[in-house]
């Protein structure tokens, strides 16, 4: 396949609500949309960075910069999906940047064969459970709303955003109100540290499918220790970038399950990797979010169908963040999501959506 030129693509999108975490609080994202173009198709991918390095040391314009001036240069001239990763690997780091223009690759390659992003994957569901993700709240009774109104949508697991300071009560006027069938876990984004156990320690009594990664996002070590002192399952996220980082989580029992989101690691082949890995070893994984647009949810979707995927991941309907999504929307139904079945992504912008929302566009010539 040959690449005769890609489009980087810059669109403002407001959130239907504040998404706030640990970390911060966004109310819009800019995002990056990587467009593919061939003589015979064209792919689209999705860079996850937020606009400033809160959330990791990526953020948008840095990964516009850095496709523009060295993944892009260090293509081959003619290549597959297989050929993205081994020429960028001298690259260090920028998996975001990568993840975006391995994935419009992908999208193009899929599209000229007529293959659907499910079936090249591997997948064996045609729909996958859907959960949701809260962000931290003003207020108990805010939260119990929010909480109310995604099980009315039909969600079937309920994420909560932690922080010292809100953990223990909104955990317990949660379990109090919705009682204990209702499938909850928390997030803390690397909020706590070691000497925080005790605490964390008293979230055992809420019965939660897991506490994601509580710890700091560079200390699999620490979360070794973790383990040990509470009866929740750890999950890690942030600490995961590669298959070599999720062998080595494995291997010091830093966690027993694995938030694989494809757009901070690099890819969806790195995510295929990661998956199988953790089969391999009896480690329950799940696709995470980024606040994904209808391009970037596609593909999670889809990932998500993999068999080692048997927990509800946050592959939310479009709905939850956007108002209007750029593509088809995602609608929950009996709280599933349809996988894609059309060729590459299975969905497509719409043009008028897309031109609406867009604030730069900028083509490069290979």
């Amino acid at each position: 396949m040959k690449i005769t030129g890609v489009e980087l693509r810059r669109i403002a999108m407001p959130l239907v609500s504040p998404f706030r975490t640990s970390f911060g609080t966004e109310t819009a994202r800019d995002v990056l949309l990587v467009r593919v173009v061939t003589p015979d198709a064209e792919g689209w991918g999705e860079c996850v960075a937020m606009d400033e390095p809160l959330y990791s040391s990526e953020y948008t314009d840095g990964a516009a910069e850095v496709i523009r001036r060295f993944l892009l240069p260090a293509l081959p001239k003619t290549l597959d999906v297989h050929d993205v990763g081994r020429a960028l690997e001298p690259i260090k780091g920028h998996r975001m940047a990568k993840a975006a223009l391995e994935t419009a690759v992908l999208d193009a390659q899929l599209r000229t064969a007529g293959e659907s992003f499910a079936r090249f994957l591997g997948a064996s569901r045609t729909r996958v459970p859907c959960g949701v993700s809260v962000g931290i709240m003003d207020s108990i009774p805010q939260l119990l709303d929010a909480v109310g109104g995604y099980l009315d949508e039909g969600y079937v697991r309920i994420k909560l955003k932690i922080e010292p300071g809100w953990d223990l009560e909104p955990v317990r006027a949660v379990r109090e109100r919705f009682g204990d069938d209702l499938l909850l876990q928390v997030d803390a984004n690397a909020a706590y540290s070691l000497s925080d156990a005790r605490r964390l320690a008293r979230l055992d009594a809420f019965d939660l499918l897991l506490i994601e990664q509580p710890l700091a996002n560079d200390d699999l070590v620490q979360h070794a220790r973790l383990a040990k002192q509470l009866k929740t399952p750890i999950c890690l996220d942030e600490s995961i970038e590669s298959a070599e980082h999720a062998a080595a989580a494995i291997a010091l029992g830093s966690c027993s399950i694995v938030n694989i989101k494809p757009g901070r690691i690099g890819g969806y082949l790195e995510a295929r990797r990661i998956h199988d890995l953790c089969r391999a070893n009896g480690i329950a994984v799940w696709c995470g979010g980024m606040l994904e647009t209808g391009l970037g949810r596609a593909a999670n979707v889809a990932l998500a169908a993999l068999p080692g995927f048997t927990l509800p991941g946050d592959t939310s309907g479009s709905r939850r963040y956007y108002s209007t999504d750029i593509t088809r929307p995602f609608e929950l139904s009996d709280g599933h999501l349809e996988v894609p079945a059309g060729p590459g992504l299975g969905v497509d912008p719409i043009p008028e959506v897309l031109d609406a929302v867009t604030t730069s566009t900028e083509w490069i010539t290979l």
